[in-house]
């Protein structure tokens, strides 16, 4: 396992107390008023550092923000739920790679009166149940009849994930698994280690993925076709802040609401973030501001 893609990360009770710590130490960073011309103001990230998308767009924005003269904290937590009531209370300024139409529409429910989105910077990303591109299953509709290949597992993430919510009480009850099934869940970081070890060994294995996510092309996998819609539509990728971010950050808020990538884009940043600066992910996002200094340039305009 390339152990440097992923941040190993805390248990949940250890992330909520990451929270309250955040907020005592560096104080409510609502407190720093946007000036409107980027001089002012301290802009705290909140992030699942095991979902690369949001680890990916939390350094991004950290070398954009602080070209313009902004201070930017990136703060990282093992749990969605957590994360959530962090920005929803002021503790965090934004998830700048929330999924809230699928994975965290109970998030969203939850807290949507005292959170804002910015706006979506990606279409067409999916929760997904995959398995090696060897296996000779195609469909979640084949996994009852082939549940001796898998152990009878399901190979998934953190236990409080939106992605674990969709497949346990959506995928699971829809076609019929629970009888044949466990859905077991760890960590981002134990699935991965899990899914390299079993293509390595040929082995079948059957996990909890998603898109976009560069374990899809890292390793030899395919998504299970869903023929019931069990694992949700296509939905985007949002930053989502506090509901004063704007009126305390116009600027800020509009340039992250100005920001679309395309498959190529966003394609070409995780892999700088992820792979190929993995010991040090700012440079990775400052490489892809070189590289696509027009795109910046028409954000931040």
């Amino acid at each position: 396992m390339k152990t440097g893609k992923i941040t190993k990360f805390v248990g949940l009770t250890a992330a909520a107390a990451l929270a309250l710590s955040a907020c005592s130490d560096s104080g409510d960073s609502g407190d720093s008023e946007d000036s409107g011309d980027g001089d002012g103001g301290t802009v705290t990230l909140g992030i699942l550092p095991s979902w690369t998308d949001g680890l990916s767009m939390a350094h991004l924005w950290k070398v954009i923000l602080e070209d313009e003269g902004y201070t930017v904290e990136i703060e990282e937590m093992s749990e969605a739920g957590p994360l959530y009531t962090a920005v929803a209370e002021g503790d965090y300024d934004v998830y700048p790679s929330a999924w809230p139409q699928v994975t965290h529409a109970d998030y969203m429910e939850e807290y949507g009166d005292d959170l804002e989105d910015l706006g979506a910077y990606y279409e067409g990303a999916v929760l997904t149940m995959a398995v090696p591109e060897y296996t000779e299953v195609d469909s979640i509709a084949e996994l009852n009849d082939n549940a001796d290949l898998f152990d009878g597992q399901i190979t998934g993430i953190e236990p409080g994930a939106g992605l674990t919510g969709v497949i346990d009480d959506s995928a699971i009850p829809e076609y019929n698994l629970g009888d044949n099934y466990e859905h077991v869940t760890s960590s981002t970081t134990a699935m991965l280690t899990e899914l390299e070890e079993a293509t390595e060994n040929e082995e079948d294995i059957l996990v909890a993925l998603w898109r976009p996510f560069w374990a899809n092309a890292e390793y030899p996998v395919k998504d299970l076709e869903d023929p019931k819609g069990a694992m949700g539509e296509p939905e985007t990728l949002n930053a989502i802040a506090n509901a004063e971010f704007s009126s305390e950050f116009p600027d800020v808020a509009e340039w992250m609401g100005n920001l679309t990538l395309d498959d190529e884009q966003y394609g070409e940043l995780e892999d700088l973030v992820v792979n190929q600066h993995e010991d040090d992910p700012a440079a990775g996002a400052e490489e892809f501001v070189e590289n696509n200094q027009d795109l910046i340039d028409s954000v931040t305009e």
